[in-house]
């Protein structure tokens, strides 16, 4: 190498470093506030004086930190959505009308099930109220009162033993009377009092209810009752449910009510139809139901015109006379507006329909379509959803809830409640087979209702759902003038499903329809795009601090790599200084002779003056320079060079 490149090469190993490769992060700093394309940055380096400076400094603080909140605000606005409601005035599609008897089946066909159970529940009201009268399958009989235990003797009750009913009483806590057998019984564990909905601990009064255990008895919890009615039914309706888990079927389809006997005429949009237009769908609390208009017809009916007569009309037969005097204390049909791919849920959200009444129900139509994950955390079909629906039906909130509970009460208790669908590989429960199912429902149910199943967590809102508002209306009929002759006609229109006279007691009529063609859609929409989020950005950006793109990219650069390159360079060779100071072998001792060069008196500058330090430009960390080392004067000798020619310069004595 040339000793000019050699002298170049030396002063650009010392020049100290600068820019993205500076040694420390003062250095770099200092080289990014000179550099920047941000005003703020730069002033605060090149202001003089020391207000100047610190004022650049409150400034360009402010403005970043005023960056910051406007862009966390755009950043939120983001994942907000803003709803637009547009209404079309168009043909509309028909909903599907499911209609059941609220009685799910015939009284007559089901005694012989139920005679047992029915025997007790009439002895039971007959104990615990002084009940009388309570109505035949057949005919409106009066019995006489009888004592219980007379009654009972030679065969004791099955079902009050399987879920005793006991009294409570005000003054006796934490004890309860048995009306069987009239004793007092202690009542350890907790007592649930259940009113409406609401499941609740609550101090034991002059209440009714019953008692729960485990299969080895050691575990019970007992559930009383706001009135006695309600205690009576939900003791009927487990055992009811228990019996009617082991019907086939074909049979309990056998023991309802026919299309033809339910229906007594129909008319849709001013024409005439009939139980063939209906589609059977059989609902284990409600027996036999049939749905108008549903997906398994060949088209879907739409209607052009609103009003009452563009609807659907029918006149229900609800033959009174076959109830269950203990199932339902009711009398009327169900009624359910939905869409053809929709599971009905008749027991939640059925609309109630009157005997000898006319109902008319008037329906607007609203859709609504919401946005999906980021915006919320609803669901397009349920396939996200972990939760397998048990329902041949389309994905709802309510279906995801429900197939969660049966899930979670195969898994727990070895058996599907009644009311629900089967899951795969699964039987509901009863006695024979599952002899502690009650208490295992009812334990789990309140864990449901108390959300610690985990359902109501996974489960999501479906994104686009239709909705109809119903807007009801009553009216008697039929009418004094015209009851006679109508009930007479209907008579004889009905004798082949109809063995007697009908009257407007065993009778509802049914008008739904459209009110107008207004349908409604409400929609989400993003509040902002990512356009738009880019240019707010840049807004605030070129507002507060006159950046922009390549200025955002230049501050990412250098605080984001920069800045921890240096660190992690520090840190490496700290490591490194570190191993080799392990590694290095330890010196020998040595004497402090303090003698020639290594005298530290002498030790002013082991370099000779060179070239850069001629040019007064500091040292590069870590620069090895080679120095020229200094002469061993104490070779030199000088006492015994000069000794002879001391007395020559020595002064005379004048003295």
């Amino acid at each position: 190498m040339a000793p000019g490149e050699k002298i170049k090469a030396k002063i650009k190993k010392n020049l100290p470093v600068r820019g993205p490769q500076a040694p420390t992060i003062k250095d770099l700093m200092h080289w990014y506030c000179l550099n920047t394309n941000t005003h703020g940055c730069r002033r605060i380096v090149v202001s003089r004086g020391r207000l100047r400076r610190l004022l650049w400094i409150l400034f360009t603080l402010t403005a970043v930190a005023l960056i910051l909140w406007q862009c966390a605000l755009l950043v939120f606005s983001f994942y907000t959505v803003s709803v637009s409601i547009k209404v079309h005035f168009q043909k509309l599609d028909f909903p599907a009308v499911t209609i059941c008897n609220i009685n799910p089946y015939k009284y007559s066909a089901v005694s012989d099930l139920l005679a047992d159970l029915d025997s007790e529940t009439k002895q039971a009201l007959l104990s615990l109220y002084g009940v009388k009268d309570v109505p035949d399958a057949k005919a409106q009989k009066r019995r006489e009162a009888r004592s219980m235990r007379s009654t009972w003797e030679g065969s004791p009750p099955r079902f009050l033993n399987l879920i005793p009913l006991l009294v409570f009483s005000e003054n006796e806590k934490g004890k309860a009377t048995d009306f069987f057998t009239g004793r007092k019984r202690k009542i350890e564990g907790k007592i649930i009092h259940k009113a409406s909905n609401v499941m609740h601990v609550h101090e034991s009064k002059k209440l009714v209810g019953f008692q729960l255990c485990s299969n080895d008895t050691s575990d019970c919890a007992t559930y009383t009752f706001s009135s006695g009615i309600n205690a009576i039914q939900e003791w009927y309706k487990l055992h009811y449910m228990n019996i009617m888990a082991q019907v086939p079927l074909e049979k309990k389809i056998n023991m309802s009510y026919s299309a033809e006997e339910l229906l007594v005429t129909c008319f849709y949009d001013g024409m005439s139809c009939d139980a063939r237009n209906f589609t059977l769908f059989h609902h284990p609390m409600y027996g036999n139901c049939y749905t108008f208009n549903n997906r398994e017809n060949a088209t879907i009916l739409s209607t052009s015109m609103g009003g009452s007569e563009y609807g659907l009309q029918v006149i229900l037969y609800i033959n009174e006379d076959e109830y269950n005097p203990f199932l339902v204390s009711s009398t009327g049909a169900k009624v359910l507006i939905h869409q053809q791919n929709e599971y009905p849920f008749i027991e939640d959200v059925g609309t109630e329909i009157e005997t000898a009444m006319s109902t008319s129900i008037g329906m607007h139509l609203t859709e609504s379509f919401k946005l999906s994950e980021p915006y919320s955390q609803c669901t397009e079909d349920g396939s996200d959803v972990p939760i397998t629906n048990i329902y041949n039906a389309a994905y709802s909130l309510q279906i995801c809830l429900y197939s969660c509970f049966q899930t979670k009460m195969v898994e727990k208790c070895g058996c599907a409640q009644y009311s629900q669908p089967l899951p795969p590989a699964a039987n509901y429960c009863n006695y024979q087979q599952h002899p502690n199912w009650m208490y295992c429902y009812y334990q789990l149910y309140q864990a449901f209702v108390r959300e610690e199943l985990g359902c109501q967590s996974v489960c999501k809102q479906a994104c686009s759902f239709k909705e109809w508002t119903l807007t009801t209306s009553l009216a008697q009929w039929p009418s004094e003038a015209s009851e006679k002759w109508l009930l007479n006609v209907l008579t004889w229109d009905q004798g082949q499903q109809i063995n007697k006279k009908l009257n407007k007691t065993d009778l509802a009529k049914l008008l739904i329809f459209y009110k107008d063609l207004n349908q409604r859609s409400i929609m989400e929409s993003p509040a902002n795009s990512i356009e738009m989020l880019l240019s707010n950005f840049g807004g605030q950006l070129g507002l507060w601090m006159s950046c922009s793109v390549v200025c955002v990219i230049e501050i990412i650069e250098v605080f984001f790599i920069d800045f921890f390159s240096i660190i992690a360079r520090h840190q490496w060779q700290k490591a490194k200084d570190w191993w080799a100071r392990r590694r290095a072998p330890p010196s020998p001792e040595t004497r402090s002779s303090h003698q020639g060069q290594d005298n530290p008196a002498l030790d002013t500058d082991d370099d000779l003056p060179t070239f850069t330090s001629a040019m007064r430009l500091p040292p590069a960390p870590e620069a090895i320079v080679p120095g020229t080392p200094p002469p061993r004067y104490n070779t030199l000798r000088l006492d015994s060079a000069f000794s002879s020619q001391l007395t020559d310069t020595q002064l005379t004595n004048e003295s």
